[in-house]
């Protein structure tokens, strides 16, 4: 048996290096189908398999359980035969013929002749990543290098290759692999007791056809915004109705995790503890649907009387009362539950502290499941589109969870525009592209927040009388799973702190996670702000308190 490496990715998650694509295949197949006791996730890459858990002592102990593992065979036959009619007709297909001197009869024989297999999910759900059936894809039937300049948009069911991998596209997007054709599968279908047709450890054969049944479009673009509009109530029942839904306004709850190796981030509310405060003052279930906005402007209507809590960001609230109507207008208070009587508006304004407020309603608003789950994920476009003027978000239809609460103090330290903001970092699992000297440039600097941030990651911004992280190696990582709270560098130096709709991989190194306990204040960074990292050893955290804010000179 040989040692496993492990690199570890914050407090809760590690990286186990693998010895080949077969090994990683092969230890994939194990870990998702008897999962180590806590494991949340399992997401495979070409030389890695990324495994996180629900808190430390499950990850430590996940650690040795994996070190102590036998080595598996590569054995890739262990999921089902899907077959893909395809049309080749690609736009690359007689360059690709011509550069591999197989010509477009011999490429086409060559590709649909190979046995693949689903190796691991990709940047989107359903973009699984297929490589030739045997040890380790020694049956490579060729070695495609990307297209020079990536395209704008590649339409939904093109079949590509790169590398020695190949794919479908399973919606829209941009590209830079060669696309030798196209197909009418539904690689992503939420109607599908599996959403993905293609699963990691899955055989795939490409049958060539001369014509589909039908035709792909983006109408059949099953990756798209899904879950429903939660605008959909029926007139009379208890509601929110949305007057003004400010700059951004989501549905959002604690997220779907598990299906990390899906393409599928587990999203959730950006600011965790404060949707489960919100929650909680109004008596509700820790897991119900809340509603998050960006930067305030909001304004709601009530459809019969409610009980709503607001919490997060600190924003200016007031209850607009209908005319003549008892009690008059008030303000809102924050933190504590409150009513807001049948016609009346509550107005949200711009937040003088913090970037998220949530806003949560007793019983719990309707919305659509998606994979366990009614978040939106700007990333992925699951779950219910984001809220217009004019949706209402019905009230669920069940018994209080639980007693009204009291009022609660803000949970933590508020940051603002002008302001630095300390957050914990545990180095790795890339903290050796960027030797010591990085790492000391990344604590002994202040890292102001870019307004481009969202709820994909905080961008942050070259600093004032400081410089970028310069990296010590060169060349090109393989994508490997990535985790909420990861500090990516991309070629520019200036780091992004992934958020909740973090992609599930990535193809730059992480050279620092901040710690989960503070990713709530992270989710609260506005522009303007600034971030002081601190460097930690996870088996001695600080204090909670340790976080501080202070002015920029």
């Amino acid at each position: 048996m040989s040692a496993r490496a492990l690199r570890w990715a914050g407090t809760r998650a590690f990286l186990i290096e693998c010895s080949s694509l077969a090994d990683v295949v092969a230890l994939h197949a194990q870990l998702t189908a008897a999962p180590l006791p806590g494991q949340i996730d399992a997401v495979a890459a070409a030389e890695t398999l990324a495994l996180s858990f629900t808190h430390r002592a499950a990850a430590l102990a996940g650690a040795r359980a994996v070190e102590s593992l036998e080595d598996l065979p590569g054995s890739t036959n262990s999921g089902r035969t899907v077959e893909i009619d395809v049309v080749y007709d690609g736009e690359d297909l007689a360059e690709v013929g011509e550069l591999t001197g197989l010509g477009v009869d011999g490429l086409i024989r060559r590709h649909s002749e190979t046995d693949w297999i689903g190796a691991f999910g990709g940047f989107a759900p359903g973009f699984t990543y297929l490589v030739p059936d045997g040890p380790d894809g020694a049956e490579t039937p060729f070695e495609i290098p990307r297209r020079s300049s990536p395209r704008t948009s590649v339409p939904a069911g093109s079949v590509a290759i790169a590398g020695r991998f190949s794919a479908v596209y399973p919606r829209r997007s941009p590209g830079g692999w060669q696309l030798l054709g196209h197909t009418d599968a539904h690689m992503w279908d939420l109607e599908r007791e599996s959403p993905a047709l293609v699963r990691p450890g899955d055989r795939v054969r490409f049958r060539p056809v001369r014509a589909l049944a039908t035709v792909t479009s983006e109408a059949s673009d099953a990756s798209g915004q899904s879950g429903g509009d939660p605008s959909r109530a029926a007139t009379g029942e208890p509601a929110l109705v949305v007057e003004n839904p400010g700059l951004q306004l989501l549905v959002q709850d604690l997220g779907r995790s598990g299906f990390g190796d899906l393409g599928v981030s587990a999203s959730g509310a950006a600011d965790t503890a404060s949707a489960l405060q919100a929650n909680r003052l109004v008596g509700n279930a820790p897991d119900e649907a809340v509603i998050e906005t960006l930067l305030g402007g909001l304004s709601v209507r009530a459809r019969g009387d409610l009980v709503l809590a607001l919490t997060g960001a600190e924003p200016p609230a007031r209850i607009m009362a209908v005319p003549d109507g008892i009690p008059a207008d008030r303000p809102a208070p924050l933190r504590s539950p409150f009513a807001l009587y049948d016609g009346e508006i509550l107005d949200v304004g711009p937040p003088a502290a913090g970037l998220r407020t949530y806003l949560a309603v007793r019983d719990g608003v309707q919305a659509a499941v998606v994979l366990g789950s009614r978040s939106t994920d700007t990333m992925s476009r699951l779950g219910p589109e984001p809220l217009a003027a004019g949706a209402e978000l019905t009230v669920r239809d069940q018994p209080g969870y639980a007693a009204v609460g009291t009022p609660e103090p803000v949970l933590n330290a508020l940051p603002r525009a002008g302001e630095t903001v300390e957050l914990r970092v545990v180095p790795g699992p890339r903290q050796d592209w960027f030797g010591d000297a990085g790492l000391e440039r990344l604590s002994g600097q202040e890292w102001p927040v870019s307004s481009e941030s969202n709820r994909i990651g905080v961008r942050l911004e070259a600093p004032q009388d400081g410089a970028p992280l310069e990296r010590e190696k060169t060349g090109e990582l393989a994508s490997e799973g990535a985790v909420a709270g990861a500090l990516q560098v991309p070629p520019s130096g200036l780091p992004v702190l992934f958020l909740a709709d973090h992609p599930v991989t990535g193809g730059y190194p992480v050279i620092g996670v901040v710690i989960p306990e503070d990713l709530p204040v992270a989710a609260q960074l506005p522009p303007g702000a600034a971030v002081r990292f601190t460097l930690i050893d996870p088996d001695q955290p600080a204090p909670a308190d340790r976080r501080t804010l202070k002015g920029l000179n």
